[in-house]
């Protein structure tokens, strides 16, 4: 961000720009942090089932498996967040050496976009595994499907499973949003 020269006008574009990227990168970390706090919580609790309960289909566990994933990049976006914080308070410094450069601000940016983009596909795909397999737990308790056992009931613990899967694809779409926000500001 910081040329060699320090002229007042851009000086104070810089540290503007600085405090879009400190708010916005606060707002971006609570929000993911929150909500991948709770994400994680529901799929440790409600994904795995005590011994001698019935247990979920392949489809489910390969669901919950990649939901796991996008729960990890979900980690490594809330660390993004919280270094687009960081970038923030850089660029609102007096002494234009301590600014970073913006060609690495943007290319934080990127990966941020990057890293949520694979975290919300992954999820997306967890999510369609898991909904896939509860589907075919309903058409088996209407009769539609005539197999018969003792998981053809859908519970609230795969409600749960889907509701943080819910909540993690909320968490990616929330760095997005932020990422091509502040990317969109840095480019100006």
């Amino acid at each position: 961000m910081s040329e060699q020269f320090d002229n007042p006008s851009t000086s104070s574009k810089i540290r503007s720009i600085g405090q879009i990227f400190r708010i916005t990168g606060w707002i971006s970390f609570v929000l993911q942090l929150v909500l991948g706090v709770v994400s994680s919580l529901l799929l440790l609790v409600f994904s795995i089932r005590p011994p001698g309960s019935p247990s979920s289909s392949a489809e489910t566990g390969f669901g919950v498996f990649l939901a796991v994933c996008g729960i990890v990049a979900l980690g490594i976006s809330i660390y993004l967040a919280f270094r687009c914080k960081n970038i923030g308070r850089q660029l609102q410094s007096t002494n234009p050496s301590n600014r970073p450069r913006k060609v690495e601000t943007v290319k934080t940016l990127q990966l941020a976009l990057t890293v949520n983009l694979v975290g919300m596909l992954l999820t997306l795909l967890g999510a369609q595994a898991i909904v896939g397999s509860l589907v075919f737990k309903a058409a088996r308790q209407v009769g539609v499907v005539s197999f018969s056992s003792a998981n053809t009931f859908i519970t609230a613990q795969d409600m749960f499973v889907v509701q943080a899967n819910a909540n993690t694809i909320t968490a990616h779409f929330v760095g997005l949003a932020a990422s091509i926000w502040l990317l969109n500001r840095i480019t100006k």
